[in-house]
């Protein structure tokens, strides 16, 4: 009563729970809760109060804890063996002497914290590059390229519909402003022939005029007489 008394006070938010007598060994079950309130294992606590150090303690908390599902069993006794000072890891249990019993509950807490967030982070990652992989070899993934490329495909033949048609169009006024241009040089032309240097020029025209004018004497080729 008195370790689960210290382990409530230090550890609030961690679930403190007494073992019943009579299913297994041990006098509580600290069920550890991370900072985001998840569960990251459970350690196993016995305290002893005898003068002598008994080794088969170890073996009976190692059954305790395989039957209570605990990641740690910690061992608190007054009377520790020979070869350990205050705390030490003794054949799979952690012994540890009662004035360092909750720095050594901090410790071990601190592991199982650690450990279960590593795989949680691990977890997560595999299961996001299997669920990346499915889609990525999956049917939905097929379908939404194929919806794309013939989005692209539409488009493009909407493009070179679109540009053959104002090709088209271009050249069909291209050609009515060159007849225009060919008529009004005409008619410049027969006007100045009519008034002569009366007329004014007008720019643009002139150079028009003159190349509408004839080639110099010669035959249709435009050859001159040798």
């Amino acid at each position: 009563m008195e370790l689960e008394s210290l382990l409530r006070a230090k550890f609030p938010r961690d679930t403190i729970e007494p073992v019943p007598k009579g299913e297994y060994g041990g006098d509580a079950l600290l069920h550890v809760v991370g900072p985001l309130g998840q569960v990251c294992g459970t350690i196993l606590w016995e305290s002893k109060r005898t003068r002598n150090w008994t080794e088969s303690w170890l073996a009976k908390l190692r059954d305790d804890q395989r039957a209570a599902k605990a990641e740690i069993s910690v061992l608190v006794s007054q009377a520790l063996p020979k070869e350990v000072e205050a705390f030490d890891l003794v054949s799979g249990v952690w012994v540890t002497h009662p004035r360092v019993a909750i720095p050594v509950a901090i410790m071990l807490r601190q592991s199982l914290i650690e450990v279960a967030t590593a795989r949680q982070s691990s977890e997560g990652q595999q299961t996001k590059m299997e669920m990346l992989y499915s889609y990525l070899s999956g049917p939905r993934f097929r379908l939404r390229v194929q919806a794309i490329v013939e989005a692209f495909s539409n488009m493009k033949e909407d493009l070179e519909k679109e540009k053959k048609a104002i090709t088209k169009q271009w050249a069909k006024r291209d050609e009515q402003i060159e007849r225009v241009m060919q008529s009004t040089v005409g008619m410049y032309g027969d006007m100045q022939g009519i008034a002569g240097k009366t007329l004014q020029e007008i720019e643009g025209l002139e150079m028009k005029a003159l190349e509408a004018q004839k080639l110099p004497e010669g035959d249709e080729n435009g050859e001159h007489e040798q």
